[in-house]
Order: structure tokens, then C-alpha cells, then sequence
């Protein structure tokens, strides 16, 4: 149990310094970038992966440096992830197609940040490293690993609205996407490629059709995503029941989990 607390204490601090060195300085970094090269996406791309530098710090701290990408999942097949992927996202695509129009003010810029950058780092950070490092390597079970990524996942998005009903419906929405996220991470064997994919498909759909003015979004636009959701279960079951595997998260392995599953 040591081992296990010593490894939470440096990823909670690794992670405590990111964040708030996230939002102290990543606006005016970007924006100092983007007078330079005149590029906000790019600028957004760059300044996120030097932001991440503490939490690659501390994942070379805790693992060899071979390991450390196998401890962010980023070694798992991508063509897997992004097939997965569009196949449970694909209910929002057609249905958005038939329900609204497409979004003919989306930007390059737009798609970069909200989509790419969103999905990429928000899902290498949070479930890769936050989530990940917890639960893959310490005694720490889904629920005690996930909540605290979830909850701070969650509440990086109430700057979408000021009105109280809609940031608890943005918050309730964020924290159980962040949780699902990290749940099909594990039962795809930690494949980190697959929430990405999910989070890239799902955010692009999303302003692509210009679905929701926010995180929350309206009954349409969360009809489809939900049935996507349900899709991303059952599909995750099916396949695992199929291929002869046990689901990963079980009542052995959702509170704390013994030494030999470490």
C-alpha cells in the first residue's frame, strides 16, 4: 500500500502543478505564440504539449523510459480505436445529417482547438495519466481512480454557460462522459486511442451540425449522443463476451484491488 500511495502523491502533484499552471498561464502563452506564427490552432497544439511537460515528468519518475508511452496506452493500435470509434459515433453523424444543418461558420482554427486538441490531450491527460496512472499501477480500484479526474474534467467545462441549471447539466454531462471515457479505456485493454477517437468523432459531429450552444446541448442533440453511448457499451461488451474476455472493471477491481492485479 506504500508503493501505492507514493505513486498517487506524485501523480496528484505532477498533475496539481499542470493544472494550475494551466490556467494561470495557457491563454497568454497561446495567444503570445499566435502573434508570432499567426496560427491560433497551432499555437493551441504547442502550448498544450509543453503544459503536459509535468505530467511526462512524473511518468518517467514512476516507469522506465521504454514504458512510459505503454503507460499512456499510446502504443495500442489506433486503427482499432478510430473503427470502434466512428462505428458508436455514427448515429450522431446521420442523425445531425437528417435533424439540423452544417455549421458553414466552422473554422480551421475551430476544429483544431474544440476537436483535435479537446479529444487529444484532454483524453492523454486526464484518462491517460490522471486516471490511468492510478488505476493501472497502484491498488486503487475504477471509482477512487476515475472520481477525481472526472470531477475536475467537469469543471474545466462550466466556462460554457453563467446560468446555474445549465452549468449542473454541463457539469452532470462532463463528469459522466469523463467516467465513461475512462471505463472504455480500460476495457479496451488502456487502448488510449479509443476515448480519443470517441471524444474527436463526438466533439466534431457536434460543431460540425452545430448540435448544441454548449456541453449540455437539447433534446435532439442528446438523443443521438446517447444512443452513441449505448453503443459504446454494448459494443465494448459484445466484443469482450466474444473474444472469450472477463470486462476488465468488476466488482474485484471497481473499489481497491489485491497485489496481484497490480
Amino acid at each position: 500500500m506504500k508503493k501505492s500511495l507514493s505513486k498517487l502523491a506524485i501523480v496528484v502533484v505532477a498533475f496539481t502543478i499542470y493544472f494550475i499552471l494551466d490556467d494561470l498561464f495557457f491563454n497568454e502563452l497561446r495567444n503570445w505564440l499566435n502573434q508570432i506564427i499567426n496560427q491560433f490552432g497551432i499555437s493551441h497544439i504547442i502550448i498544450y504539449i509543453i503544459s503536459g511537460i509535468p505530467l511526462f515528468v512524473a511518468a518517467f519518475f514512476l516507469h522506465k523510459p521504454k514504458k512510459v508511452t505503454e503507460s499512456f496506452g499510446v502504443n495500442r493500435s489506433l486503427l482499432k480505436g478510430v473503427i470502434f470509434a466512428f462505428v458508436c459515433t455514427a448515429p450522431m453523424l446521420i442523425g445531425y445529417t437528417i435533424v439540423y444543418s452544417i455549421n458553414v461558420d466552422l473554422t480551421l482554427n475551430t476544429f483544431l482547438v474544440s476537436a483535435v486538441s479537446a479529444a487529444f490531450f484532454e483524453e492523454l491527460f486526464y484518462r491517460g495519466f490522471l486516471y490511468g496512472q492510478l488505476y493501472r499501477y497502484t491498488k486503487f480500484g475504477f471509482l477512487p481512480s476515475v472520481f477525481i479526474g472526472a470531477f475536475l474534467f467537469a469543471l474545466i467545462h462550466l466556462y460554457q454557460s453563467n446560468e446555474f441549471s445549465t452549468l449542473a447539466g454541463i457539469f452532470l454531462t462532463t463528469f459522466l462522459g469523463a467516467i465513461l471515457f475512462a471505463w472504455v479505456y480500460s476495457e479496451w485493454n488502456h487502448n488510449i486511442w479509443v476515448p480519443i477517437s470517441i471524444h474527436f468523432f463526438m466533439n466534431f459531429f457536434w460543431m460540425l451540425f452545430s448540435a448544441g450552444e454548449n456541453a449540455l446541448g437539447g433534446l435532439y442533440a442528446n438523443i443521438f449522443r446517447v444512443i452513441s453511448v449505448i453503443l459504446v457499451i454494448a459494443l465494448t461488451i459484445l466484443y469482450k463476451k466474444k473474444n472469450g474476455q472477463q470486462l476488465e472493471i468488476n466488482r474485484n477491481t471497481v473499489w481497491m484491488k489485491k497485489a496481484s492485479e497490480v
